[in-house]
Order: structure tokens, then sequence, then C-alpha cells
């Protein structure tokens, strides 16, 4: 260890035991080093029995009678299930980032607050609104506050970094799970643990069912998002494994960034062309909102809705409240978000026991849920 590391835990430690308690944001501020340093200081000396800390708090380990640091109250032993899952939580703090608690990911949220309640720990999140650089700030606060763990959704166009982009990710002093975002291979964020919606199995099963019903040329209609890369993936998978006729291609963009009234008014006007011009009986929309709009303007310039042009839309969040209901890939929002902070909650007991590593702690997860396909008449 270089020397001032040594003196800078020995500091930490005086003033520890001169207080009591102190907080780690406190702490790092009057130390003059970042939370994230501070935070590789505590948890070696942690390891080590020197301090406890907990919720965002180091406190001083009591002695006993032979100048040895007394021991822990036990815990109960579990039982199997619950119980034992309870137990294992009780104390910890799961800091999750997301781009917003609104539409698709309230249910995201929902899911992952629920199992980190029930195991007894606590779920602190960061909105980052995708605003460039956001979520490493987020991140970063969480952690000076005491996170044990973090649930990420970075703002990555694509769905996955770019190139030279989110490497910070793989880089945190805490057990990370990425949660519906994506790394690829060779990437430093490809070895943390993630969980995903499929969003690729749900565009083909959509494709699947349209051809199911006789329709053999389906256009893919969404907007830039991260979930589009997987859509489309799926989506033009499907279209080459059932032999289908191609679909118009979808219009090259422009030379500068569009309005969100250009890009709806572009989207319609590709749907309009592809049904009249262009053969297509079916497609595909995302998101719901969307769908839901274009609708009464496709009807306005002709093209009848589901005569002309079944549609499917992609995410379920509203497609059961239009005024004829719509048919909708559902994917599994709910879910994601439980078994993330389940797969998070494991990782960090198991970093807390001396396991983060080897078989022990068990090999690194990718885990993609499966969309559900709800069909409305």
């Amino acid at each position: 260890m270089r020397p001032h590391v040594d003196q800078r835990q020995a500091q930490v430690l005086a003033l520890v035991r001169a207080r009591g308690s102190v907080r780690v944001a406190d702490l790092a501020q009057e130390l003059g080093v970042s939370p994230v340093t501070l935070r590789r200081d505590i948890e070696a000396m942690a390891a080590r029995g020197e301090i406890h800390r907990m919720h965002g708090v180091i406190s001083r380990v009591e002695t006993g009678r032979a100048g040895a640091p007394a021991a822990r109250a036990s815990a109960p032993p579990a039982s199997a299930g619950a119980s034992a899952g309870a137990s294992a939580g009780e104390g910890l703090v799961i800091g999750m980032v997301v781009p917003t608690t609104e539409y698709y990911y309230a249910e995201v949220v929902r899911g992952a607050r629920e199992v980190v309640e029930a195991r007894g720990a606590r779920l602190t999140v960061g909105l980052t609104r995708y605003l460039p650089g956001e979520d490493r700030t987020q991140a970063d606060r969480l952690l000076s506050t005491g996170a044990d763990g973090l649930l990420l959704t970075p703002n990555w166009d694509a769905g996955s970094p770019g190139p030279g982009e989110g490497a910070w990710t793989a880089e945190l002093p805490v057990p990370t799970v990425l949660v519906e975002r994506w790394a690829p291979p060779g990437h430093p964020a490809a070895a943390l643990d993630r969980v995903a919606s499929d969003h690729a199995h749900g565009a083909a099963a959509a494709v699947q069912h349209l051809v199911e019903r006789g329709h053999r040329r389906i256009a893919l209609a969404s907007r830039a998002t991260p979930t589009t890369p997987r859509l489309r993936a799926g989506y033009e998978a499907a279209v080459a494994a059932l032999g289908l006729e191609p679909a118009p291609p979808w219009p090259q963009a422009g030379p500068g960034p569009l309005s969100d009234a250009d890009l709806f008014a572009r989207t319609l006007e590709y749907l309009c062309e592809a049904v009249t011009a262009g053969g297509v009986t079916a497609a595909l929309i995302h998101s719901d909102t969307d769908a839901i709009m274009l609708i009464p303007r496709l009807q306005a310039r002709g093209v009848r809705v589901p005569e002309d042009l079944a549609v499917i839309t992609y995410d379920d969040e509203v497609a059961g409240l239009a005024d004829v209901p719509l048919s909708a890939v559902a994917p599994a929002k709910h879910e994601v978000g439980a078994r993330a902070a389940g797969l998070l909650l494991d990782r960090v007991t198991a970093a807390g026991e001396g396991r983060d590593t080897g078989q022990q702690a068990g090999a690194r997860q990718h885990l993609d849920l499966l969309p559900r396909l709800t069909i409305r008449s």
C-alpha cells in the first residue's frame, strides 16, 4: 500500500474513533478526497474489521474487555425462501440510476423497489433525464451517500456504448448491474451483470403473429431510441427467416437533427407511402403513444386501420386505452427491475462476506427476459 493511502486510512480511523461515527460525505469533504477514493479506503478498513459502515455512515468498532473488536450480534437463523433473502439484505443501500421514473421506467423502478425493500434494504434513485454525462454524476452522488451497489441505465443512445464510451461503469468500487442496457463483447462493461428485455424477440414475435394472420409485407416504424436497434435486429431476422417480402426502407436521416414534430411527420409519411405504394399491409409501431397519434392521421389520409394496415404496438403502456384497443408487445419491465435488484443484492451480500470472486459468488449473468404479446380484438 502506498504511504499516502496508509496515512489517509490512519486519519480516517483516528477521526472515527474520536467521534464514534461520521457521515461518509462529510468526511470526504473534510479530508479533501473524492467520495469514490474514500469509499475504497472504507471498504478496505471494513474488511479488516477496523470500522463498521451502514447507510452512508461509518462508525468505530467497539472493543471487548481484552481490547479485541466485539463481535456483532449474530443474526437469527434464516428460514428458507423470503426470510433468508430479507436477512441477507438487511441494512444495505441500493442506488439506482435511471433516465426517468415515468412511463417505461416507472415499472422497472417499482419492481426493483419491491425486491429491495422485501430483503430489508433501501433503494435510492438518481435521475438523468437523458442528459449527457449525467449518469456518471448521479452514480458518484449515490456512492458518496453510501450506496452499497448500483443499478445503472446509462445514457447510451443505441442501448449500448459507442467506441470509447461507458468504460467507467466497469471501474466502479461497488457491485454494479446494468438495467435495460447492453455492452458488446470486448467492451469493459461487457463483464458486468446485466438484466434486460429481449426486444429483438419481442419484435420477431409480433412479425410472426402478423404472418400467421396472412400478412407478407410488414413494416417497422420506430423513431430512434435506445430500444430501436434491438427492435430492428429482431424484425429483420424474422423477415429473413420467414421469407417475407421486404418493406420499403426507412427514409435516410437528413443533414441535421429533427424536432419531435418533424420525426413524427416523417413516420406518418413513411407509413402512408408504404401502404399506398409499397404494398405494406401491417406494421409494428414503437411506441404506443406514437401509434395512438398516428392512426387517426393515417385514416385522414385514406389509410384504414386495420382494413388497410394492421397494427401492433411496442411497449404496451397505453395500447389497451386506445379508442379501439391495440394489440401490443409488452416488455417485462417490472420483472426486469425485480431480477436486477435481486441479482445485485446477491452480489453485494457475497462481497460483504468475502465471496466476491470465483465460483462462490456465481458466474456473472446476462439475463434477457422475453416480452409478452397481447392480442386485443
